[in-house]
């Protein structure tokens, strides 16, 4: 059996509306045949997604989990037995352009990058601006001296992007990994469950001697939110805690403490004004109760690559304005 040149593996959950341009964009993909193989990783969906998958698109394989295991989770079963050289990342609810993979796969490929780990592509927004003009979404990630993991240019209109290949961190909406990088590093981090774990993960390849890239040639399109509600308590509780978990491993003593300063007075800020629903509140509080319970084992485990991080010259703090 021929060992396929990049496995792509999509994490869904309940997403029967948004696999079908997901998944056709994949098997549109400018790629020799048998170079291409498809994991669709299930997380206990109660929708009809699992039989479309298995209907509509037969050579993709269904990894089934018994229970919600994140995205980190996810992509992590749909590694098992890996064999390609390289892995591919899209969310459920974005698409590639036809020859997306293999842009990415030729910088990976492409003579004095054996150091690169990752590729990130052009992620741009599905839905244009309402005067038409397409918006990015993500260039790749970038850490905030706030200590928050954002999307490098997001909303910059296309036609004004002037983004470098050099990128702190990659999306993990829509990247191509190398699967060496991976096994010397390790794959996502399954406490995070949801949020940071690209950033997690950069950072670890970042330690590992690995340098990740911006291609935009590749691009990607995103319907934003689709699969999360960033307006509800389950994001502000894992997008506020893995904030600080994924810091308190990597970032200077005095980025972290200043980060928990911050997320205590911000539900302090929310209740004086009364512009918070309580819901919201406390997940902020749950969030920063166990990051704080969780910060000595994080910092001590994370000791070996903060000093590693800190031979290779400043990225022990990538930390954009």
């Amino acid at each position: 059996m021929t060992v396929p040149l990049v496995r792509a593996v999509v994490v869904n959950w309940n997403g029967e509306d948004l696999l079908a341009a997901c998944l056709g964009s994949l098997v549109r993909q400018d790629l020799p045949p048998g170079a291409l193989e498809i994991v669709v990783v299930d997380n206990d969906s109660h929708d009809g997604s699992v039989a479309l998958v298995r209907q509509d698109f037969p050579a993709v394989r269904v990894v089934q989990n018994s229970t919600n295991r994140g995205f980190a989770g996810g992509v992590n079963a749909g590694l098992d037995d890996l064999d390609a050289p390289y892995v591919a990342l899209l969310n459920n609810d974005a698409r590639f352009d036809p020859e997306a993979l293999r842009r990415m796969i030729d910088v990976l490929e492409a003579p004095g990058n054996e150091d690169v780990g990752a590729v990130t592509a052009l992620i741009v927004l599905e839905d244009p601006a309402p005067d038409g003009t397409r918006l990015v979404n993500s260039t790749g990630n970038v850490v905030s001296r706030t200590g928050s993991a954002t999307d490098r240019d997001w909303l910059t209109p296309l036609d004004r992007l002037d983004a470098p290949p050099d990128v702190f961190g990659f999306c993990g909406g829509a990247v191509v990994l190398r699967s060496a990088a991976l096994a010397q590093v390790g794959h996502f981090d399954e406490s995070l469950f949801l949020y940071y774990e690209d950033t997690d993960l950069s950072w670890r390849l970042r330690a590992g001697g690995w340098r990740i890239l911006f291609e935009r040639d590749a691009v990607a399109w995103h319907r934003h939110a689709q699969s999360s509600d960033s307006a509800s308590g389950l994001f502000r509780f894992y997008n506020n805690r893995n904030a600080l978990l994924v810091l308190a491993r990597y970032a200077p003593l005095s980025v972290v403490v200043r980060a928990f300063g911050r997320q205590v007075l911000a539900p302090v800020r929310h209740v004086l004004r009364r512009d918070e629903r309580p819901e919201l509140l406390r997940a902020r509080l749950r969030a920063l109760v166990q990051a704080g319970l969780r910060l000595p084992g994080e910092r001590r485990a994370s000791r070996a690559a903060r000093r590693r991080l800190d031979a290779l010259g400043g990225l022990a703090a990538p930390f954009s304005d």
